[in-house]
């Protein structure tokens, strides 16, 4: 999802309901430096894909992760079961991220990227439409129905799959 949409909120709530383990990119790229540059427009680092791909390959690989990044395109299909998409309100995301001190073409093109359902798109096109889903990321409740929805899954998945 789209920055802002609570998908750090809703990851480490959910590791802490289930005990998977929760993996924000952000700060892993931050932790171990895995950047190729730095983007003057946007006033932030460039992540090298291919070094969190290398970093994160070996944890994937024993199951039970949960991991929270706005982009998916260049994570293998082979990694996820479900992928889920949070979606907020454009009034709602302006707000959240213009409290975050985003401002001029870093907070448009974030909206514009809500607008256009860029990350969803990019989500269906890079695994199975059948694993994509996505869920509104609006208010507290929003919050709630969408950790009942996805501990549902996983406890369904845990008896299909043991």
């Amino acid at each position: 999802g789209t920055p802002g949409v609570g998908k750090t909120t809703l990851g480490k709530e959910l590791a802490s309901r289930t005990g998977l383990s929760y993996v924000n990119v952000g700060d892993l790229a931050k932790e171990g430096q895995l950047y190729e540059g730095f983007d003057e427009e946007y006033d932030c680092p460039i992540l090298d894909e291919d070094r969190v791909v290398d970093e994160l390959e070996e944890r994937m690989g024993q199951g039970g992760v949960i991991v929270d990044y706005h982009g998916c395109d260049f994570f293998p299909e082979r990694w996820f079961h479900i992928v889920f998409v949070l979606r907020t309100e454009n009034a709602c995301l302006y707000d959240r991220l213009e409290s975050r001190g985003y401002t001029g073409k870093k907070l448009q093109d974030n909206i514009q990227c809500e607008i256009f359902q860029t990350l969803y798109e990019e989500a269906l096109l890079s695994y199975r439409k059948e694993i994509v889903h996505q869920l509104p990321s609006n208010t507290p409740e929003d919050l709630e129905r969408n950790l009942d929805q996805i501990m549902q899954w996983i406890e369904q998945w845990m008896k299909d799959n043991n």
